[in-house]
C-alpha cells in the first residue's frame, strides 16, 4: 500500500466524470488499498478516485470512530433518496475548510464491492452524507456547488456560529469528551 496525493480545490480532474470499472484487476485493488490508507492518514470518512488522480468510479467510506468498518462501493449508483439534513461538511480535497450543505438524511446505493459481488448499502445522517458526498465526485461535482453561504474554517468555533446562524441553523456547542 502507498499514500497518494490528495487533488486539491481548484485541480481540474475534481471536475471530471469518472469513468465505469469495467472488471477486477490487480490494478483495482491496489487503487482501493491505497485509498484507504490515504483516506486514513488524513482522517477522513470517504474518498472517491478522482481526489487522488484516477477518473475511476471507486469510492472508500469508513464513518466509525476507530477506522474499522471500511467499505468500498465501485461503480456506485444512488437509488433511494429521502428526507433532509443540513449541517457542516468538509472535504480532503478542500483541507481545513468547511460549509454548510442540505443532504438526503437516508440514502440506498447499489454498487459492487471490491470483490466484484454485487451489494446495496443504505444509511442514514453521516453514512448518508457520505455516500452522496462521495458519488457526487464521481460526476465531477464538489460539495462548494451546494453550499449555502461561503465556506469556513473550520477549526474556528466563531466562524462556524456565523456560518451556522447565516444559513439559518442552531448552532450547538462541541461538548467537551
Amino acid at each position: 500500500m502507498a499514500l497518494r496525493t490528495i487533488r486539491e480545490f481548484g485541480d481540474d480532474i475534481l471536475n471530471k466524470r469518472a469513468k465505469e470499472v469495467k472488471g477486477n484487476s490487480e490494478r483495482i485493488q491496489t487503487l482501493i488499498d491505497d485509498m484507504l490508507e490515504t483516506m486514513y492518514q488524513a482522517d477522513g470518512v470517504g474518498l472517491a478516485a478522482p481526489q487522488v488522480g484516477i477518473l475511476k468510479r471507486v469510492v472508500v467510506i469508513d464513518i466509525s470512530e476507530d477506522q474499522s468498518h471500511p467499505m468500498v462501493l465501485i461503480n456506485p449508483v444512488v437509488v433511494e433518496t429521502s428526507g433532509e439534513q443540513c449541517g457542516s461538511e468538509g472535504c480532503l480535497s478542500y483541507p481545513g475548510m468547511s460549509g454548510i450543505v442540505t443532504r438526503p438524511n437516508y440514502v440506498r446505493v447499489k454498487a459492487l464491492d471490491r470483490d466484484f459481488n454485487e451489494i446495496e448499502v443504505e444509511g442514514t445522517e453521516l453514512l448518508a452524507r457520505a455516500l452522496m458526498h462521495e458519488t457526487d465526485h464521481l460526476d465531477g461535482h464538489l460539495y462548494t456547488e451546494i453550499m449555502i453561504g461561503d465556506a469556513f474554517d473550520a477549526s474556528d468555533a466563531e466562524a462556524t456560529k456565523a456560518a451556522y446562524e447565516a444559513a439559518g441553523l442552531e448552532y450547538e456547542e462541541p461538548k467537551e469528551a
